[in-house]
């Protein structure tokens, strides 16, 4: 069986369309907020990895999100560019005229149909939902031949109704069909119940392309999407790192694997450079200050790791005695290049392509080499760990308001701690000296002093990039401003100095929060 698809063309069974939606569902994590250039090297990153679709962002949101989605749009080339929308007149045109420019693009609009959802949320009657339905599909496809159509809450939704508002969004000329479990409430069986049920008893099923956007509060995102794609979905709505709304949504890089390592029970595939995976993982975390778990599947540090002597004989002899899949083929490698103070800035940079980092800019290519050799004076040996943190923590702070210039620290059992700082705020320089509790409590109160705010410390954790007493630490501050937290993280191996990172790229962050505002009953 293939459909003619008005951005795709023909597409046979064989093929899944990853939609990945970490620019839009992603950021609505608490403390997951990123700026217009953060959003952008994210974009390009996912063109890169080869996904499908890219979910820009709600353009109806804010002006710092319509303007992100536009400028998605007009620069990365090669993905369906997608906006976001409620069923209302505003939100559809708003996207549409945030995607105008893509080379390809797409209008996703939504609408809750579960009893539960339309009685306490919309307070709509079922017609009331059904015209809404035919309506917002009807103007966005004055927009775009491409039109998504989601179905809020659909894994709660009462069959029958479920089947008629599918086939009003066909009939108003939906090409895509998504069916969310906007609460992570369903099993992998009632994701194929539903999914069976659609393709066999709605008209114009057969011309569409069904979508599976399942949340993980139960934990089972990524075996409900494996699910729906067995019982005939070929769009798979994901995001980097699993990152989401409360428990996040089904995490790309697992799902991906995991059709790629069982073709035997998912005959299927999609077009995605696995080998980038776990670069595109690395910079979200860097962007968003959020590392994933050691032991996260596919990402985390202790994925491929083997510490039972019995494991380890194993993959000495066979690899493939305890890894279903080689860590190369998700971007893990080894580098026999040894880095140190004698090191050179071509070295440099073959190690950062090495480490998957591609061309970054001059600017911050001299910043994070400055920084290498200043580390290499320090340690014995640089680890890639090590570059791939100090390298993280240049690009993430690129096109931020407060910059980390310098910090003198004073502390000791016998002295009052007192931090001298200098920071650049807006491109002029503010220095301060505080006193506090400790050199962490200094430092924190000399950047209140040169930058007031009213956020409140929630989280202060330090954790080291590698081994040993030379190691650098990796801070991470969490703050929050009127129920609003974001995360900011540092590296350095002066723990204070990486306490001060940390606080100010928290900031930067917050002041991106504050600009964007969430409109009524955002969701899907």
């Amino acid at each position: 069986m293939s459909i003619n698809h008005p951005s795709f063309g023909k597409l046979d069974d064989s093929r899944v369309i990853i939609f990945d939606t970490t620019l839009r569902d992603g950021e609505q994590s608490p403390g997951f907020s990123m700026n217009l250039a953060e959003k952008l090297r994210m974009a390009e990153a996912l063109a890169e990895l080869g996904v499908d679709v890219i979910e820009a962002g709600f353009p109806i949101a804010s002006p710092g999100d319509f303007e992100s989605v536009q400028t998605i749009a007009q620069t990365v080339k090669g993905p369906v560019i997608c906006g976001l929308a409620r069923s209302g007149r505003a939100d559809v045109i708003r996207a549409g005229e945030a995607v105008a420019p893509a080379e390809r693009k797409r209008i996703h609009t939504f609408i809750s149909t579960s009893a539960l959802h339309m009685k306490y949320k919309l307070r709509m009657e079922p017609e009331a939902v059904l015209a809404a339905v035919t309506d917002s599909v009807t103007l966005a496809r004055q927009y775009t031949d491409d039109v998504e159509w989601s179905a809020e809450d659909g894994s709660r939704t009462d069959p029958d109704f479920l089947c008629r508002c599918t086939e009003a969004a066909i009939a108003a000329g939906a090409t895509t069909i998504n069916i969310p479990d906007t609460v992570g409430y369903a099993l992998p069986e009632d994701l194929a119940r539903i999914f069976t049920m659609l393709r066999a008893r709605v008209p114009g099923a057969e011309r569409v392309i069904f979508s599976a956007h399942n949340h993980n509060d139960l934990g089972l995102a990524v075996a409900n999407t494996i699910a729906a794609v067995r019982a005939g979905v070929r769009q798979i709505e994901c995001t980097i790192n699993g990152i989401g709304e409360r428990a996040g949504n089904a995490a790309l890089e697992e799902i991906v694997m995991a059709l790629r390592t069982r073709p035997d029970a998912v005959a299927c595939k999609p077009n995605i450079v696995t080998e980038k995976i776990l670069k595109t993982s690395r910079l979200l975390s860097t962007i968003t200050g959020f590392d994933v778990q050691p032991n996260k599947a596919i990402v985390g540090r202790n994925a491929f790791a083997h510490e039972s002597g019995i494991h380890q004989d194993g993959v000495l002899k066979n690899a493939a005695t305890y890894e279903i899949m080689t860590p190369e083929s998700v971007g893990w490698t080894k580098s026999n290049l040894v880095m140190g103070k004698h090191s050179g800035r071509a070295a440099f940079r073959d190690k950062l392509r090495a480490l998957g980092y591609g061309e970054i800019g001059d600017n911050q290519l001299n910043d994070a080499f400055r920084r290498f050799k200043d580390l290499a004076d320090r340690k014995k040996v640089v680890y890639d760990e090590d570059i791939s943190a100090l390298v993280d923590d240049e690009v993430m702070r690129d096109h931020t308001r407060i910059r980390f210039v310098a910090l003198d620290v004073h502390a000791g059992s016998r002295v009052k701690p007192t931090a001298s700082l200098e920071l650049e705020i807006d491109g002029e320089a503010h220095a301060t000296t505080a006193t506090g509790d400790g050199p962490v409590d200094a430092t924190f109160i000399a950047i209140r002093q040169l930058f007031p705010h009213e956020a409140t410390l929630r989280l202060f954790s330090v954790g080291a990039v590698t081994e040993g007493t030379d190691a650098q630490a990796r801070v991470t501050v969490r703050l929050e401003e009127d129920g609003k937290l974001v995360d900011g993280q540092g590296a350095d191996t002066d723990t204070i100095v990486a306490a001060a990172r940390a606080y100010v790229h928290a900031l930067n962050k917050l002041l991106v929060k504050r600009a964007r505002t969430e409109p009524e009953a955002l969701s899907a």
